[in-house]
């Protein structure tokens, strides 16, 4: 049975992903903050499925430690979790420094360091981390420097880690607009409706993990 470790799992693509993943028989670690939102989606899901729920922040080094643990054996590693910085949207002009080293924080360092964690295990199964990105981290839209910023940092390091861990895909998507309550709050709830589900990306994720290509970045449209 492979084994998958997903963060931000409580919601959104993370918890679309861990459904699919699921229904294909892997066993799944699933994080996010929230106990009792992350509880309630892996009791939804497949009852057939093997699945550790374990609620904490991954910019937290005792949460990803005990993650890594709770994962001896990995086969994919998928960095889900992700912060959007203040809201409305600032411009770069007065964007609070604070938040946006924040937002580092969470939005690079955190996934980092989690691969570094769970490198030893991926190494040994030969496995795959994929890094959830975003059309922001190449596109230079209004108000989402921040945010922008951080994955673009994020695809950089996903470009060299594929250089450097040779034996262990990396993959780093853009899954495109989502309705997600992380676009509700950057656009407002009435045009994120209009956003195609989560549910709608998770097909494209599991044909890229079945067809395991080599390293690099790709878009939804690509895999579909």
């Amino acid at each position: 049975m492979k084994h998958a470790l997903i963060t931000g799992a409580s919601r959104g693509l993370g918890l679309a992903l861990a459904r699919a993943l699921a229904a294909e028989g892997w066993a799944l670690t699933l994080t996010a903050r929230s106990e009792e939102d992350l509880h309630s989606a892996a009791f939804d899901l497949d009852t057939s499925a093997d699945v550790a729920a374990i609620a904490g922040d991954v910019a937290d080094p005792a949460h990803r430690a005990r993650l890594a643990e709770a994962a001896p054996r990995l086969d994919l590693l998928v960095n889900n979790a992700s912060g959007l910085g203040p809201t409305p949207l600032p411009t770069l002009a007065g964007y609070p420094l604070d938040g946006l080293r924040d937002l580092f924080e969470t939005n690079v360092i955190a996934p980092l360091a989690l691969i570094q964690a769970t490198l030893p295990a991926l190494r040994q199964s030969g496995g795959a981390v994929l890094n959830i990105s975003s059309d922001a981290a190449v596109e230079p839209y209004e108000g989402w420097g921040g945010y922008g910023a951080t994955k673009a940092a994020l695809d950089q390091v996903s470009n060299v880690l594929a250089v450097e861990e040779p034996d262990v895909a990396i993959w780093w998507v853009d899954p495109g607009e989502m309705r997600t309550r992380m676009l509700a709050d950057a656009v407002g709830a009435e045009e994120a409706a209009a956003a195609p589900e989560p549910e709608t990306v998770a097909p494209a994720l599991l044909r890229l993990v079945a067809a395991r290509p080599a390293s690099g970045r790709f878009t939804r449209d690509a895999l579909e």
